[in-house]
């Protein structure tokens, strides 16, 4: 197994493709620590881990605020000794007209999605720096909405996973010095919950598709896949890269019922 006795922190790990990829690690050997705000959930995933012959604790952590930021990673050091790899999943989203948006929804959602996974990167680099650790993975979780498409019902999240691909990039030059790999995996649409509701109604699973060239949405499982990759040695000269993991919807540039009814596409 390609994690053994690995130690990988996961945050935003209580559902979707957080608990996905804490459970893809635990499967591959690794002792995960998942974290998440909610207790009940967090437990659960854990829980779970465990009762499929895995390694696990959960640790509740709001990635926004640095005390709990510093207490997962005292935590897992008192627990399990060290930090090897960290995937910077926690995230939120706020929907609203750009003149409806207000400076706390703005200051919501990065410093969630922007702002924790700043605080978490550097809290688990220092640690890997600290121990000496000839390698280090950190795995940053951003979006298709933040490296080539936008929404304008989500100016905030757009621009929190924006900032957190650029951030990949800084934080990648500033610590492989160290042997530290920082990299990003941005997901198109991912069968989360919310995403459930959406495929499940026919006209707007259609609308989709006709902008998704693979012809389905992501599982949480593919995405832990990727996450996992960039997690390991296999992607051992990947750094500050961000790989796109849409089934095609960046690259195509119309639907496809506006490309057959206007020619578009030649």
């Amino acid at each position: 197994m390609r994690f053994t006795d690995k130690v990988v922190i996961v945050t935003g790990a209580t559902k979707g493709i957080g608990e996905a990829t804490a459970k893809a690690f635990a499967q591959e050997g690794a002792k995960v620590v998942a974290a998440g705000r909610s207790v009940d959930l967090g437990e659960r995933v854990v829980s779970e881990i465990k009762a499929a012959g895995g390694e696990a604790i959960f640790v509740r952590c709001d990635v926004s605020q640095p005390d709990d930021v510093n207490n997962l990673v005292k935590t897992t050091v008192e627990t399990f000794g060290t930090i090897d790899v960290a995937v910077n999943n926690a995230g939120v989203n706020h929907s609203a007209e750009f003149f409806d948006i207000t400076p706390d929804d703005w200051d919501w959602v990065l410093s969630v999605d922007l702002k924790g996974t700043f605080l978490v990167t550097q809290a688990a680099a220092r640690v890997m720096v600290e121990q000496g650790k000839k390698s280090g993975y950190i795995v940053n979780v951003t979006s298709v909405m933040g490296e080539q498409l936008a929404l304008a019902d989500q100016v905030p999240y757009c621009a929190a996973k924006g900032g957190a691909n650029q951030f990949t990039k800084a934080a990648a030059l500033a610590l492989i010095p160290y042997g530290i790999r920082v990299n990003g995996v941005a997901p198109g649409p991912v069968l989360t919950e919310l995403m459930q509701r959406v495929v499940h109604s026919k006209e707007k699973n259609d609308k989709l598709m006709e902008r998704l060239p693979i012809g389905y949405v992501a599982s949480t499982e593919e995405l832990a896949r990727v996450i996992m990759f960039m997690g390991s040695e296999d992607a051992s000269y990947f750094v500050g890269e961000t790989i796109l993991v849409d089934g095609g919807r960046g690259i195509q540039a119309f639907p496809r019922a506006l490309e057959k009814a206007t020619g578009v596409a030649g």
